[in-house]
């Protein structure tokens, strides 16, 4: 009931009209108002209301500029970082170990025995160019060669230099080459057993000898589509090129296969330790690792509970005694020997080729480790995620159960491009679902596309743009020191138990290249945590505003009200005005239509009645006789119109007492 009243009555205001002007409410509000200088410049003379009106005009101006750097600071979500200590029982970290190497040499040595043997028929050929003519090998695999093959590059012509085929006679000049940025044609097998090394040029000095090897990679076997990877040393380029043929080889051995080739944990995990409980390694976890072969993670967290840490200190640690058997080493796959390990979240996939250290042979390696805690403040503060479900990126780490992380996250985005562009997936990232990996017979190319997405800025910006870091996360931060381990006064005993320990001899079959001791503790109970919060609120944003509006203005909230009032009213000014220049409209085109006095209903009804019934009045007498010659017409049929008379209003004293009968 209410709102119907109060609809009647805007309808009567709208049909009334506005009472003011705008200039009447403009001197209404100036005179009502509470914040200051308005008020001055309806009531001071006309000099003063001039200085007034700018005064006010230059201070309102300037407090909408403050609010305007006060909005944009509040929507650019800045955020403070702080530093908070705390103290209290903390879960041991996960701990990842693995061997340097990651395949035994003689479990593997049979897939790359022709790799060897082209790589060391490579290097005589590179270190010894005169003695290496005259040799005759047994037959080489040259079409392993030839799918990834190194070249030397003689440089000492640098306007023109020269490619040479390690394998070949032939000798190419380069022109107009990527990578190298030179392009060279295909290499001419060579005869027989026999090879030539690349001759030196003729009164050559030592310096200009020295050539540069390289990698050709190309984009089919064959083309003239190549690159080549240049390396400042030797030493990087046999090791780069080793792992290119090692994995397109490793690529196609079944999984478990791979698992059986690497080293188990009964033979590399000697003794175990952790706080006063002896462990063994059916307390760790197995994983498989493309760069590192078997890996074993202590307190990972995936069937059981994690483990706590009761007292900082090593003697409250995880202490492992492992065998790298360095001696089954692959000599052209690892040319570093030692323990690989990373300390972890517990769920969380390890990365030891980005995160991990190593652990160096015949030493005790101490770690202390103390804990940073990081909370990050999501959207619209920061672009963070709390477990990847926002990421547009495949997580293909996730068939390993672990939690995401942004590692995982890039290493998914590029094997994806691969998949896409080169259309199989690298060896050394989980593979999605329907691919294979890649390998110089089915791909012969694959090198050449992994190589350029590689070196592609613009693919790896992308991958940058789709990841996420997490909002919660724990790093570890590691204090190591090294120590001789055994000494050499004890290293006799400690050998001889450990190697009746683990091959049940009473020969000493370890030595100090493959012995290596651990220490793994927390280093003190304290733990900080590096959380953010919004540097601005809307506590603040309003705060602000406040103190702007009141310091230029001397305005306040009520001040914002009335202002707000004046703007109501005048829109309903505005609208009573639009209402009443269209009524007045509408009566205009009614006096174009019609000039005169606009007829009554019946009038307008009489307009359109049938002729047919209306009396002949030119054929007609006034006393009901027919005129001169006139000729009866028949009557026409039709329906006799309504007598609209009767809806005439007479006035009462025309009626009679029977005037609501009908007339005869």
């Amino acid at each position: 009931m209410n709102l119907k009243k109060y609809l009647v009555r805007a309808l009567h205001r709208l049909q009334k009209g506005p009472g003011y002007t705008y200039k009447e409410l403009l001197v209404w509000y100036c005179d009502n108002t509470n914040t200051h200088g308005p008020k001055r410049i309806i009531k001071e003379g006309p000099k003063k209301k001039l200085i007034w009106f700018f005064l006010t005009l230059l201070f309102a101006s300037l407090v909408f500029w403050q609010w305007g750097i006060l909005i944009n600071t509040y929507l650019s979500y800045n955020v403070t970082s702080s530093l908070s200590i705390g103290f209290k029982t903390m879960k041991f970290p996960a701990v990842t170990v693995c061997n340097a190497n990651p395949f035994k040499y003689s479990e593997v040595k049979p897939l790359l025995k022709e790799l060897d043997r082209l790589i060391e028929a490579a290097l005589e050929r590179i270190l010894q160019p005169e003695n290496s003519s005259d040799i005759v090998s047994p037959p080489l695999d040259l079409e392993l060669w030839n799918q990834i093959p190194l070249v030397l590059i003689d440089e000492h012509d640098k306007d023109n230099p020269i490619i040479l085929d390690i394998f070949e006679t032939n000798q190419t000049a380069v022109g107009n080459e990527r990578g190298m940025d030179n392009e060279t044609r295909p290499p001419t097998p060579g005869v027989g057993n026999h090879t030539t090394a690349p001759p030196a040029p003729a009164n050559s000095t030592v310096e200009e000898k020295k050539y540069k090897l390289a990698v050709k990679l190309c984009s089919h076997q064959g083309s003239d589509n190549c690159t080549y990877r240049n390396f400042s040393s030797a030493a990087q380029a046999v090791t780069e090129w080793y792992v290119l043929q090692a994995t397109s080889i490793l690529s196609k051995v079944p999984l478990h296969d791979r698992i059986r080739m690497g080293y188990q944990a009964e033979d590399m995990i000697l003794a175990c330790l952790y706080g006063a409980e002896p462990c063994n390694y059916k307390n760790f976890t197995q994983i498989y690792h493309p760069d590192h072969g078997n890996c074993y993670i202590f307190n990972w967290g995936m069937e059981e509970e994690a483990l706590n840490s009761s007292n900082p200190g090593a003697e409250f640690g995880l202490k492992l005694i492992l065998d790298i058997s360095q001696q089954d080493y692959i000599p052209y796959l690892s040319s570093a020997a030692g323990a690989r390990l990373m300390l972890h979240q517990q769920k969380s996939f390890p990365f030891l080729k980005d995160q991990g250290i190593y652990a160096m042979a015949g030493t005790e390696t101490s770690i202390g480790v103390l804990v940073d805690e990081l909370e990050r403040m999501g959207y619209p503060y920061s672009d963070c995620t709390m477990n990847g479900s926002d990421v547009p990126v495949k997580n293909l780490y996730s068939q390993y159960n672990t939690s995401y992380s942004i590692q995982a996250c890039l290493r998914s985005c590029f094997q994806n491009h691969m998949v896409e562009i080169c259309g199989c997936g690298h060896y050394m990232f989980p593979l999605p679902e329907g691919v294979n990996y890649c390998n110089n017979e089915d791909y012969p190319g694959w090198a050449y596309c992994y190589s350029s997405l590689t070196s592609s800025i613009k693919q790896r910006q992308i991958c940058i743009d789709s990841c996420k870091e997490t909002c919660n996360d724990t790093q570890y931060k590691m204090t190591i020191s090294m120590a001789d381990w055994p000494s050499e006064a004890s290293q006799d005993w400690i050998f001889h138990i450990l190697s009746y320990e683990r091959d049940m001899s009473t020969n000493v079959t370890l030595d100090r290249n493959g012995i290596i001791k651990l220490n793994i503790y927390f280093q003190e109970y304290n733990y900080r945590t590096i959380s953010e919060s919004a540097a601005t609120t809307i506590v603040w944003l309003l705060s602000s505003l406040g103190g702007q509006f009141g310091f230029w203005m001397g305005g306040s909230v009520l001040c914002l009200v009335e202002f707000g009032e004046i703007i109501i009213d005048s829109l309903w000014i505005t609208i009573i005005h639009l209402i009443s220049w269209c009524k007045g409209l509408q009566q205009r085109r009614a006096r174009a239509r019609y000039p005169d006095v606009p007829p009554t209903v019946s009038e307008l009804v009489e307009a359109h009645t049938n002729l047919g019934f209306q009396p002949n009045l030119g054929f007609q007498h006034h006393d009901g006789g027919a005129g001169p010659g006139a000729q009866a017409l028949p009557p026409e049929p039709g329906t006799p119109p309504p007598n609209y008379d009767s809806l005439r209003v007479q006035p009462l004293d025309t009626l009679g007492p029977d005037s609501d009968t009908d007339t005869e």
